[in-house]
């Protein structure tokens, strides 16, 4: 049982440690009214329509030297990463002295699209109340993405960050979100499944319940809210889980913003979640690999017959491991658009899309 509370922060009743403080950060505060409590205490959201997303593709920066993106003007989504949770290159294969990896190779190159860390999407969300940063999973390689993307693209601040699951790769660098917490604003907001907030009061319970933090310590502050499989709001824009399997029996969290759908780990997809893929304009999803599927990820065939069966108008696949070359994955997917009429490329780190929420 979750219950809401008066500043827009929910948690489950049996955490009574859980120390709970105003924020001054609009986005932990539901301005839609997205609790509600019936007579048996289970949660309702107030719904609000979907907006249609018009979207464009936009690279990155080739050099890795520091460059500041021009201003803002409109929404955009930038994938800060794109890789699995070793991230590419592997140090496995640049150590290899027997066999050069293609791939892990290239990735060291300069600008390389091949290069990697984990999956992880920022939400750029302008409205006529303000411009706000939406983080999708905080991975252990976020500080390294941050460090790349932040100061290129002009990002200073986190509004606040949504979690797909908990694994390392998705939570991982929730302790890094100190500089933000510590240098840049009081706190940011947390959005996760309980399930996931179980495994973090084991992995970050320094987080959770400072209480046994050193006084003068510089962890981060972080407000935890519990979501259901239900939409709710963010920084006035509406998120909708779409449940998935990331593995059998382990349950993941994709999200549809506006018409864009975005599912980063998922082995399969169950079908009461189909009908929240209708209309679905741009789709990102995972493909691990080309020749075949993982038990816990799509492989390139499997992510194809998805496409296929949802038909969005767009698709970009994300989560991939050092077998998918960019350039040589992409020249195959172009011929789709000829042949079955689908729009479909490699995502890549840096990667920024305008688009209309």
């Amino acid at each position: 049982m979750v219950v809401p509370l008066s500043f827009g922060i929910v948690r489950p009743l049996h955490a009574p440690w859980l120390r709970l403080t105003r924020s001054i950060n609009p986005c932990s505060v539901s301005r839609k009214g997205q609790f509600s409590v019936s007579v048996n205490g289970s949660s309702r959201l107030n719904l609000s329509h979907i907006v249609r997303a018009s979207l464009h593709s936009s690279s990155a920066p080739d050099s890795d030297g520091p460059q500041v993106s021009p201003l803002v003007e409109q929404s955009e989504i930038i994938f800060i990463g794109t890789g699995t949770s070793e991230g590419i290159p592997r140090v496995s294969c640049l150590t290899n002295p027997v066999k050069t990896c293609p791939v892990c190779s290239k990735a060291t190159e300069p600008g390389s699209k091949n290069r990697r860390l984990n999956t992880s999407l920022l939400v750029r969300y302008l409205n006529p109340s303000g411009k706000w940063n939406i983080l999708i999973d905080a991975g252990k390689f976020f500080y390294h993405s941050a460090l790349r993307w932040f100061p290129t693209y002009g990002i200073r601040t986190i509004d606040a960050v949504i979690i797909t699951h908990s694994h390392a790769d998705a939570i991982g660098g929730m302790d890094d979100l100190r500089d933000w917490t510590n240098n840049v604003q009081p706190s940011i907001p947390i959005y996760a499944a309980e399930r996931d907030f179980e495994v973090m009061k084991k992995t970050h319970y320094y987080l959770v319940d400072k209480s046994g933090v050193t006084p003068g310590a510089a962890v981060s502050t972080l407000q935890f809210n519990i979501i259901q499989e239900e939409p709710f709001t963010v920084c006035d824009l509406e998120f909708t889980p779409l449940p998935v399997w990331h593995g059998r029996g382990y349950r993941s969290l994709g999200f549809r913003f506006g018409n864009i759908c975005y599912i980063s780990d998922v082995s399969d997809i169950p079908e009461e979640t189909y009908p929240l893929l209708s209309n679905c304009e741009l789709l990102i999803m995972d493909a691990l690999r080309p020749d075949r599927s993982s038990s816990t990820h799509f492989g390139l065939p499997r992510a194809l017959d998805e496409v296929r069966k949802i038909r969005p108008k767009r698709t970009l696949f994300t989560g991939m491991m050092h077998l998918m070359d960019h350039d040589k994955i992409n020249e195959d997917l172009i011929k789709f658009k000829e042949t079955e009429g689908l729009d479909i490329e490699l995502s890549y780190d840096g990667l920024r899309v305008p688009v209309t929420l």
